[in-house]
């Protein structure tokens, strides 16, 4: 039996481990890839710790979320295998699940930004009904993804972009980077509040990376600031850094045309994922973004697990 090197899951409490272990046996209608390059984004660790809604339901299970293959025929693919497990010399995928990858990208800058670029990506192309020239709030925009959205709003087409967040300095490298104004998230609720008033009162879309209890107070402010009640303000929720539930007065929906929805792999038709996949990677590979990679081996899988990622930064591990 061909045996190959892969990353394994076999307790939810520690980091995958290097094993051997049988090569893949494509199914009817797979083909096998070679993988080579794989991110260890916030939710590949969330799902190799039991903690995502896509964690394997029985161990042991290959580590991995997504991940950069080449194929039989030389062409370079980007597959996102949730629940699957790409951590491996050779995975077997369903060929209508491989992205096509532009000849000439750099697979591990793929590969790290991929994943920071979807959620907003996603959000504004098939949340909400996003035109240019419209303004953007971004609440939490000093995580890498967040920081992504800065970009990715700004790719899109935003007018006016507003980035929220509580690392001052990491605000201010985002006015370059397509900010037009920072807001500093800070304990001094009052002041915070006055400062979301006064820079994000009329924008049409926020994209929340926070929840809980900052939201709360971020949508006291914005929806009590605005002018224009009956201007439509979606609210898109992607992340939980802040929390995992808000508490909502029914008058701050029955006084403004306030929409809230959420943002995720859920809520989103796999065609619709498949094309925006498509539309993102290849932006990428032009240069229109990218986050930094921070390269290890497979054998150095556990090490690339207890990094901590620099802002910018992403750990990848390269086959």
């Amino acid at each position: 039996m061909s045996m190959i090197n892969a990353a394994l899951v076999e307790s939810f409490d520690e980091p995958p481990h290097l094993r051997s272990v049988p090569a893949p046996a494509p199914a009817p209608g797979q083909e096998v890839v070679d993988v080579l390059a794989v991110g260890v984004h916030p939710a590949t660790r969330g799902i190799a710790a039991g903690k995502h809604y896509t964690s394997p339901t029985s161990l042991p299970a290959l580590a991995g979320a997504d991940a950069v293959v080449r194929r039989a025929d030389g062409s370079l693919g980007y597959v996102m295998l949730m629940g699957a497990g790409t951590l491996a010399e050779h995975i077997a995928v369903d060929p209508a699940a491989v992205i096509p990858v532009p000849d000439g990208a750099d697979p591990a800058v793929l590969v790290a930004t991929m994943n920071p670029a979807l959620s907003s990506w996603g959000a504004l192309r098939t949340r909400v009904p996003f035109q240019t020239g419209q303004s953007v709030l971004v609440h939490g925009a000093t995580g890498n993804a967040g920081s992504m959205a800065v970009k990715v709003a700004r790719h899109l087409g935003a007018g006016h972009v507003v980035a929220a967040g509580r690392n001052r300095s990491r605000l201010d490298e985002l006015t370059t980077q397509g900010a037009d104004q920072i807001v500093q998230l800070t304990p001094d609720q009052d002041a915070t509040a006055a400062a979301l008033a006064r820079a994000a009162a009329e924008v049409d879309v926020v994209l929340d990376y926070v929840w809980g209890p900052p939201t709360e107070l971020a949508m006291r402010a914005v929806l009590g600031a605005r002018t224009q009640h009956t201007r439509v303000l979606d609210w898109v929720q992607i992340g939980g850094t802040g929390g995992d539930a808000i508490t909502l007065s029914g008058h701050a929906l029955r006084s403004n045309a306030f929409r809230i929805l959420g943002s995720g792999f859920g809520a989103v038709d796999t065609e619709v994922m498949l094309r925006e996949f498509t539309e993102l990677v290849a932006a990428i590979a032009a240069g229109a973004m990218a986050v930094r990679p921070h390269p290890f081996p497979l054998d150095q899988v556990e090490a690339a697990w207890a990094h901590q990622d620099a802002p910018g930064e992403r750990t990848v591990i390269l086959l």
